[in-house]
């Protein structure tokens, strides 16, 4: 088996291609500058000229807000670059496992989502994300999408990095308390991507680490654990106005896990202790 992972440069990129490297699996890495994805012609020239196995594409377009004002160049990586690596998939008996997001649902209600349950985007980023899980449908049996959630990760941006910064600043900090979801550490998440690559159990997941919280419990945790005195002032998402609607509900059940045998990830609160513990002696090595 040999596995090609785009977005090589991205938080789960990353931590695939580590785990993929523990693991022994031959496997190649790409990112934009290796490979136009966008490109459809370069692409299915690429993974021909490679015959990858499976290939696991994180790559994609994530500035959510910047994606309400240039909704092209949204569309064009994330519905265009994934059905031509689709296409490419296809034509070269490659396994393809594709990055979703909670963003494809509504965002109402309580109840987490289900694999199955009926898709209503909010903003141009969920939109562009569903549009590539239909194209990847529509092209390939042989398929596996994965669903994921609040990302963080050592490689990269990410939520708990700008907290943290922010923390050194702020002695307190206005946070929305009326979204909720899941933090998903990639780090964990790239060890359950390697067990569903390598499966053959096709079909559609949900993922992230157990348990759920909102914005404003997440970052008072990453405070907490990071010992940092700044406090939170919960306040609506109506009193935070970004360019993109955000979901309120992004819980997204873990049923689909269950039903084909695999593990759940660890708590999100292990998550994020785990996290820090890297995150911070990286900083402290760096200032030294």
């Amino acid at each position: 088996m040999s596995i090609l992972v785009t977005g090589v440069n991205g938080q789960l990129g990353h931590d695939v291609i580590e785990e993929l490297n523990r693991r022994g699996i031959p496997a190649v890495g790409i990112d934009k500058d290796d490979l136009d994805i966008t490109d459809s012609s370069a692409v299915h020239a690429y993974i021909r000229d490679l015959q990858p196995t499976a290939v696991i594409h994180c790559a994609a377009y994530t500035a959510v807000d910047k994606a309400e004002t240039e909704p092209e160049e949204c569309y064009k990586v994330n519905r265009d670059g994934t059905r031509y690596i689709a296409e490419a998939c296809r034509d070269n008996d490659s396994s393809m496992l594709y990055i979703s997001t909670d963003y494809v649902f509504p965002g109402v209600g309580d109840i987490p989502f289900e694999t199955d349950d009926e898709t209503g985007p909010m903003n141009v980023y969920g939109a562009s994300k569903l549009a590539g899980e239909t194209a990847v449908k529509e092209i390939l049996t042989k398929y596996y999408i994965v669903r994921i959630s609040w990302l963080f990760g050592t490689n990269g941006h990410n939520y708990v990095k700008t907290m943290l910064k922010l923390s050194q600043t702020r002695d307190s900090l206005t946070i929305v308390d009326d979204q909720v979801g899941s933090p998903t550490y990639s780090a964990d998440l790239a060890v359950l991507l390697c067990d569903i690559i390598t499966s053959e159990r096709y079909g559609t997941y949900h993922a992230h680490n157990e348990g759920e919280c909102s914005w404003a419990e997440f970052s008072r945790e990453i405070f907490k654990l990071a010992g940092r005195d700044t406090s939170v002032i919960p306040i609506c998402s109506e009193e935070y106005e970004t360019l993109a609607v955000r979901p309120k509900n992004s819980r997204l059940s873990l049923k689909s896990l269950d039903d084909a045998g695999f593990a759940h990830l660890p708590h999100w609160r292990d998550a994020l202790k785990r996290y820090l513990l890297i995150e911070i002696s990286e900083k402290d090595n760096m200032s030294q």
